[in-house]
C-alpha cells in the first residue's frame, strides 16, 4: 500500500482532469479531448447537468483519495449534492472502477468518449447519481437525507468511515437539521461519519443560509449540535488540495474524540467556469453557475468560443495521452483495489448480506380453538418474537429497529427486554432502557428513522420501521426516492439484492384512544400503490398469528418495500398457527366458518382487509345469519392487498379463475377496508365487473370519540356493512326491511355511546358464535 500522499503537483493535475471531464460530460458529445477546433456538432443539443458543485466534489474526492492512501481507511462516500454526478463519474473513470463494471468505459480514448457521450443522454447516465453508478448508496435527488443515510451505513460497522458531503442548499432542509444530532445515537459498535459541509454560496438562484453565516456563528451552531467544526476555505488558497488534505487528516485523527469532527469547506460555486457570460453577467462564483453555465452554444458562436476557451483552460493535452488514457502520474493518485471510493464493498451491500436467523413462530403463536373466542394484541405478540430475533442476532449485530418514539406505545416493548434504546448523550433526568450499544433507534423524526434504515439496509443489514400509521406519510418523499432506487438497482446487473424496507404501521385511525382526527390517516397505502409492482407490497393481517407470519415473511424478502398494517389493541383472534400460515400463503381466502353459503354461490360476498374491518365484517355476517339465515353469505378475508390486482399488473395478482372462485361473477361484494376506498378500486382496476364492488373505508370523518362512533361516521359499522349487503343481495323479500332495522339499531347503540361516554356492551362484549 502507498503510504504517502501524491505529490502536490500531481494531485492538482488529477483534480484538473476531474474538472475537465465534468465540464465535458455536461457539454460535449464528440471531440472529447479537443483535438480539433470545437464546432456546434461537437456539442450536445440538450446540455443537461449541474456544474456548480462539481469542482468542489472533485476537490473532496481528491482529498479523500489522499487520506485513504495515507491511512488505508475503508471509506464510503455519500454525496448529498447528487446532481454533481459528472464529478463522481469523472473520478470513477480515472480510478478505473467504471471500466471494471463496464468495459466500454475503459481508461482510454474510446472509454473516455463513451463516458462523455453517455452523460444525460438517452439510454445513458442520468443527470444525478443513481444505483447504476458504482460506490453509490444515495442518489441525492430530493435533498435532505444524505447525513442520515451516512449514519445508517456506519451502524454496527466499526471499521467503516463514511465521508458525507452536505451541500449548503441541502443544509437548509429540516431532515438535515435533525441529522446533525445523529452522533448521540452511535457508540463503540459503530463506524464514524465525517460530514463535509460544502459552502459554495448559492442555491439555484439565491444565496444559502449557511454560506451567509460567519465562521464564528457556524462554529457556535455546530458546537451546539455536538460537533467540533474545522474550516477549510480554499477560495483564495494557492494550494487548495494540500489545504483540504491537511484538514481531512486532522479531522481523521480526531474521530474518537468526545466531540466528533466535521469539516466546513468554503469554495467558489462553479470555479473554473468563465468569469462572465457573453452578456457580461457574472458567472463563475455565482448562482448562474449552478446548472449549465453556457446554454446556447449550438446557436451562439460567441458562447461556443467561450466554451472552447473554458475547456482548453484545463489543458487536456497535458492530462491525457494521445490514446486518451490518463497520464501515468494520475494513475498513482487513487488508492488501489477495494479501497477505491467506487469499490468499497459496503456500496454494494447485498454482497455482504446474510439472511436472518428468523426464530420459530410457534413459541409465540396464539392458540385459537374457536374463531373469535379470545383476544390478543397483534403487535404485542409480534414484539415478543422480535425480541427473540434481536437476541439471535446479538453477536452478528445486523438487525435494528428504528421508531419515532413509539415502540412501547405500539406495544412492542418486549424488544426492550432484549436490547436498550441506542443513546450515548447525557440524560437530563430519569430514563429507562437506554444504552450506547442498543439496537433500537428511537427519535421523534420519521425522516431520521427512514434515512438511518436506508443506509443500514443498503450496506447489507436488516431492519424494521414501526410507526404510527398517520405519521409515516411524513416520509412519503423519501419512500418515493427509495422506491426509484430499488427499481433501478434491480435493473443494474452487478447490484446484489438488499434486505427489504419493512414498515409496521399500527396505532391506526380505527383504534385511537387519546388522540383524534390528526392521528387518523391511512393514506400511506395509497402512496405505495403508485410504486412499481416489482417493489411495492401491502399486507393487512387480521390478527396476531397472521401478523407473525407476515412479519416473518417480510424480513426474509429482498429488494422490496413491505407495508404491514396491524392493530395494537387486543382484538378477536380468528386463525390458529397452521390456518394463519395457509391463509398468508394464499394472500386471500374464504372463511367458511363465518359464511353461510356452503358450496353454493353466495347471494352476496362480505369481504374485508384490516384488523377492525375484519371484526366488523365478521359481525355483519353474524347479524345477517341471525336476521335472515336464508341469505347465502360468503366471507372473504384479504391479507395481501395486491392479490386483488390482475396478474398482468402485479406479480402477486391472482388468476382470473382464482379471483372468481372468491368473488363469483355477477355476485355483489360489500368490502370493509382499512384505508381509503379508492385503494381497493385502484387494485381492482382491470378486473371485469368491478362495479359490483362496494367499498366501505375511511371517509375522512374523525375526532376524539369512541371506536363505534368513529366507525359510524365512516359508515363502517357491522350494521352499515350488513345493511348494505342485504340491500344489494339478489334475495329481496324482507331484506330491505331488515336493513332498515339494522340501521335503526346502529343509531340506538350510538345514542348510548353519546350518553355514557363509552361504547355499549353489545359492541364491546360481542363474540362470534356459530
Amino acid at each position: 500500500m502507498v503510504t504517502t500522499a501524491a505529490p502536490v503537483r500531481t494531485s492538482c493535475r488529477y483534480r484538473r482532469a476531474g474538472d475537465y471531464l465534468s465540464a465535458a460530460m455536461i457539454h460535449l458529445r464528440d471531440n472529447t479531448l479537443l483535438t480539433e477546433p470545437l464546432r456546434p456538432e461537437h456539442v450536445k443539443p440538450r446540455p443537461l447537468g449541474h456544474w456548480g458543485t462539481c469542482p468542489g466534489l472533485n476537490l473532496v474526492y481528491n482529498g479523500l483519495n489522499a487520506l485513504i492512501r495515507l491511512t488505508g481507511q475503508r471509506t464510503l462516500l455519500v454525496t448529498g449534492p447528487g446532481h454533481g454526478a459528472p464529478a463522481i463519474h469523472a473520478n470513477l473513470w480515472l480510478e478505473g472502477t467504471h471500466a471494471e463494471y463496464d468495459p466500454a468505459l475503459s481508461r482510454d480514448g474510446n472509454g473516455l468518449a463513451e463516458l462523455v457521450r453517455r452523460f444525460s443522454w438517452p439510454g445513458g447516465f442520468p443527470s444525478h447519481l443513481s444505483p447504476g453508478v458504482p460506490g453509490v448508496i444515495h442518489e441525492g435527488g430530493e435533498l435532505g437525507y444524505a447525513l442520515a443515510t451516512a449514519f445508517g451505513a456506519v451502524l454496527d460497522d466499526p471499521g467503516l468511515l463514511v465521508a458525507c458531503v452536505v451541500g449548503d442548499g441541502e443544509a437548509e432542509t429540516g431532515p438535515t437539521a435533525a441529522s446533525w444530532h445523529s452522533p448521540r445515537f452511535t457508540g463503540s459498535h459503530d463506524g464514524a461519519v465525517l460530514p463535509i459541509l460544502h459552502l459554495n454560496g448559492y442555491k439555484i438562484s439565491s444565496p444559502t443560509i449557511f454560506a451567509s453565516m460567519s465562521d464564528e456563528d457556524l462554529e457556535h451552531y455546530f458546537r451546539g449540535c455536538g460537533w467540533s467544526p474545522r474550516f477549510a476555505d480554499v477560495r483564495r488558497s494557492a494550494d487548495p488540495d494540500t489545504l483540504l488534505t491537511q484538514s481531512l487528516t486532522a479531522a481523521y485523527r480526531d474521530l474518537g474524540a468526545d466531540r466528533p469532527p466535521m469539516l466546513i469547506l468554503r469554495s467558489d460555486k462553479g470555479e473554473g467556469a468563465p468569469v462572465r457570460d457573453t452578456g457580461g453577467r457574472p458567472l463563475a462564483g455565482t448562482f448562474r453557475a449552478h446548472q449549465v453555465p453556457l446554454k446556447h452554444v449550438t446557436e451562439d458562436g460567441d458562447e461556443l468560443a467561450l466554451l472552447e476557451n473554458w475547456l482548453r483552460s484545463y489543458h487536456p493535452e497535458e492530462l491525457f495521452a494521445e490514446d486518451g488514457s490518463p497520464a501515468p502520474d494520475l494513475l498513482d493518485v487513487p488508492p488501489e483495489g477495494d479501497l477505491r471510493l467506487g469499490k468499497v464493498p459496503q456500496a454494494n451491500g447485498g454482497l455482504l448480506r446474510t439472511p436472518l436467523p428468523l426464530p420459530r413462530l410457534i413459541t409465540h403463536s396464539v392458540r385459537v380453538e374457536t374463531p373469535g373466542a379470545r383476544d390478543a394484541s397483534a403487535t404485542e405478540v409480534v414484539g415478543g418474537w422480535l425480541a427473540d430475533l434481536v437476541r439471535a442476532t446479538e453477536e452478528r449485530r445486523d438487525f435494528r429497529i428504528v421508531c419515532p418514539d413509539e415502540l412501547e406505545s405500539n406495544k412492542l416493548g418486549a424488544v426492550l427486554d432484549a436490547t436498550p434504546r441506542a443513546f450515548s448523550g447525557d440524560v437530563p433526568g430519569y430514563a429507562e432502557h437506554l444504552g450506547s450499544g442498543g439496537r433500537v433507534m428511537e427519535v421523534l423524526s420519521e425522516h431520521l428513522c427512514q434515512g438511518w434504515l436506508q443506509g443500514y439496509l443498503l450496506t447489507g443489514r436488516h431492519g424494521l420501521f414501526p410507526c404510527y400509521e398517520a405519521f409515516v406519510s411524513i416520509v412519503d418523499g423519501m419512500v418515493n426516492q427509495y422506491a426509484k432506487f430499488l427499481k433501478m438497482a434491480r435493473e443494474t446487473p452487478w447490484r446484489a439484492p438488499v434486505s427489504s424496507l419493512n414498515y409496521l404501521l399500527t396505532s391506526d385511525g380505527w383504534e385511537q384512544e387519546h388522540n383524534g382526527y390528526s392521528h387518523q390517516g391511512p393514506g400511506f397505502i395509497n402512496t405505495m400503490l403508485t410504486k412499481r409492482s416489482t417493489v411495492a407490497r401491502v399486507y393487512l393481517p387480521p390478527d396476531a398469528n397472521t401478523a407473525l407470519e407476515t412479519i416473518r415473511h417480510c424480513l426474509h424478502t429482498t429488494d422490496l418495500i413491505n407495508v404491514v398494517v396491524a392493530g395494537k389493541q387486543p382484538t378477536a383472534q380468528w386463525l390458529g398457527p397452521a390456518e394463519a400460515a395457509a391463509h398468508c400463503r394464499a394472500g386471500a381466502g374464504i372463511w367458511d366458518w363465518a359464511s353461510t353459503a356452503g358450496d353454493e354461490d353466495p347471494d352476496v360476498v362480505l369481504a374485508c382487509a384490516g384488523t377492525t374491518p375484519t371484526v366488523e365484517t365478521v359481525a355483519a355476517a353474524w347479524l345477517i345469519r341471525r336476521a335472515l339465515p336464508e341469505v347465502r353469505v360468503r366471507v372473504v378475508n384479504v391479507v395481501d392487498l395486491l392479490r386483488l390486482c390482475p396478474p398482468d399488473r402485479h406479480p402477486h395478482g391472482m388468476t382470473g379463475d382464482a379471483f372468481h372462485r372468491l368473488f363469483p361473477r355477477e355476485v355483489p361484494v360489500v368490502f370493509g377496508f382499512h384505508g381509503y376506498p379508492s385503494a381497493v378500486h385502484e387494485v381492482l382496476h382491470g378486473r371485469p365487473g368491478t362495479e359490483r364492488f362496494h367499498v366501505h373505508g375511511y371517509l375522512e370523518e374523525g375526532t376524539t370519540t369512541t371506536p363505534f362512533d368513529l366507525l359510524a361516521g365512516n359508515r363502517m359499522t357491522r350494521h352499515d356493512l350488513a345493511a348494505d349487503a342485504l340491500t344489494r343481495s339478489s334475495r329481496v323479500g324482507r331484506a330491505p326491511d331488515v336493513a332498515r332495522e339494522l340501521l335503526r339499531e346502529r343509531d340506538a347503540l350510538l345514542a348510548l355511546s353519546y350518553r355514557d361516554g363509552r361504547d355499549p356492551e353489545p359492541i364491546t362484549g360481542w363474540r362470534w358464535t356459530p
